[in-house]
């Protein structure tokens, strides 16, 4: 049976997940947190740092690892559990920064300031939600409110991308004096680059200027990545010489990547390999790992494999290995289908990694999967059972995703149930595969095993009632429902961030 998918199910998200990383954070992800000094030795905050780096599971509360160091007749100072909250943020732990948020200000010793505030709101938004976020905020003293808890706020909208309650507060942000600088007109330029709004981030950018709002390169490169996600390289390339002219602004690696990732988008390789080039160029000081990952993906995006691995060359030559490092290379090999070097590199992250990530095996089986090795990929999954690994959500999919390539659907339907029946909150299926599931079902006359994958998805929270309803009234039809699968691609995101913010921050703990 052939069946007509919309696209590739193999989504390749690599230099989206890099870009991520590039623009959300301003340090180096792997380095390890330092801690204010105090009167306490350093071993001893270490230790308790080491205790709330192993405890890794974001559904266990963080706060008896907390409480029984106290009991142990040890102290934490205020400056301590920010610098822990600061930390957990910075590693995606939002459920722990946020437990120990609430734990502070619970407690009289630990009064809250207006930045402490202002961090709890963010974490509310990210934990529980904007309608908890608001909440939080009606619930704030007026004398609390000033323009860091504004501001926060304003970043949980533009976060969420709720453009109008943004807009609102802007606006309200302004009457009252609160927009001081470039860091709330940050947050609506980010907004509306997201949201592919250049005429409202043109105009902001106007206000700023009228306004004498001093810019900064964070504003700078909001707007490279609009004009470069737009593919207006006029624009774009107008405002890169503008930075390379301007003697208030030091060039760094960041914007020429940037610019080549535009291009390499709209199928530039030429100008994108320039642009990559320049950008090499200027790679120094505790930035190289970061952006010799995020070389390692748009090398690999102009098909350039030589590239790839001279930049893995470099990442090598700075003497410590990181997950996140294998997974750029490995993810870079597996796209130009060099599953025999994506193995050898696998090899040696099994021979050196210190703590176990799910996420580079699942790269390799995906690779199986892929160019149809599906003997490998079903050794491999055998091997890491027998090892003691329990497969997850995700290894599972993606070895349904292969059987359902090579037309073997009695084993993708039975493995994407694996997948299900595996799954935690946040795992999306591969839509395609699942839609082949579902269509193969109805083929067969098994209305009922379509109907069980569906009621087990839906029971496992992956999509809306209303979703659930137009699925199960398609299988019943003649052909799923578009309008659906399509919601589902929407809203189809890999939620493994407090995950792998917990893996990273142990390896920095043990380092």
């Amino acid at each position: 049976m052939k069946l007509l998918l919309r696209s590739n199910p193999w989504p390749n998200d690599s230099i989206s997940r890099a870009f991520k990383a590039l623009f959300y954070t301003t340090k180096t992800p792997n380095q390890k947190p330092t801690f204010p000094s105090s009167s306490s030795s350093s071993h001893s905050i270490d230790s308790l740092y080491s205790r709330i780096s192993r405890a890794g599971n974001p559904r266990a509360s963080i706060v008896p690892v907390v409480e029984q160091w106290l009991d142990q007749g040890n102290q934490i100072k205020t400056s301590q559990l920010q610098s822990f909250i600061k930390s957990l943020r910075k590693y995606r732990r939002y459920t722990h920064a946020l437990q120990i948020s609430e734990w502070m200000s619970e407690q009289r010793k630990h009064e809250l300031s207006v930045g402490d505030v202002a961090v709890q709101l963010d974490l509310i938004s990210k934990v529980q939600g904007l309608e908890q976020a608001e909440k939080y905020f009606d619930s704030i003293n007026e004398s609390m409110r000033d323009y860091k808890v504004y501001g926060a706020l304003l970043n949980c909208y533009a976060y969420k991308r709720s453009m109008e309650k943004a807009e609102a507060l802007m606006q309200k942000m302004r009457e009252l004096g609160f927009v001081r600088n470039s860091l709330p007109y940050n947050a609506m330029l980010r907004l509306y680059s997201q949201m592919g709004k250049r005429e409202k981030l043109d105009v902001l950018v106007q206000e700023m200027e009228e306004k004498g709002i001093s810019y900064d390169k964070f504003t700078l490169n909001i707007q490279l990545n609009s004009y470069a996600a737009a593919s207006d390289f006029e624009k774009m390339e107008k405002l890169l010489m503008q930075m390379e002219a301007d003697p208030l602004v030091t060039m760094d690696w960041h914007s020429y990547l940037v610019a080549a990732n535009g291009y390499l988008k709209a199928g530039v390789i030429e100008k994108a390999l320039t642009m990559l080039r320049r950008g090499e160029q200027l790679i120094r000081g505790n930035s190289r790992r970061l952006a010799y990952e995020v070389l390692l993906t748009l090398y690999a995006a102009t098909r350039n494999k030589d590239e790839v691995y001279r930049i893995w060359n470099f990442y090598k030559n700075l003497g410590r290995f990181h997950n996140s490092g294998y997974l750029c290379m490995i993810s870079s090999l597996v796209k130009l289908e060099d599953i025999d070097g994506a193995e050898k590199i696998y090899e040696e992250w099994e021979s050196r990694h210190n703590v176990f990530d799910c996420r580079i095996p699942n790269l390799l089986i995906s690779g199986y999967c892929q160019n149809l090795l599906l003997g490998k990929a079903e050794a491999y999954v055998n091997r890491l059972i027998e090892s003691g690994f329990k497969p997850d959500a995700i290894t599972w999919d993606r070895l349904a995703t292969g059987y359902q390539l090579d037309c073997q659907m009695t084993k993708a339907v039975e493995t994407m149930k694996k997948a299900v029946l595996a799954c935690q909150a946040g795992w999306k299926p591969n839509i395609y595969t699942l839609a082949a599931c579902l269509e193969y079902l109805k083929s067969q006359g098994d209305v009922e095993a379509a109907e069980e994958l569906l009621s087990l998805l839906r029971e496992k929270g992956h999509f809306s009632t209303n979703i659930f309803n137009e699925l199960m009234n398609k299988v019943h039809s003649e052909n799923l429902g578009s309008r659906a699968l399509d919601q589902m691609e929407r809203d189809d995101q890999t939620a493994d961030g407090e995950t792998k913010g917990c893996m990273e921050l142990k390896r920095n703990s043990s380092s």
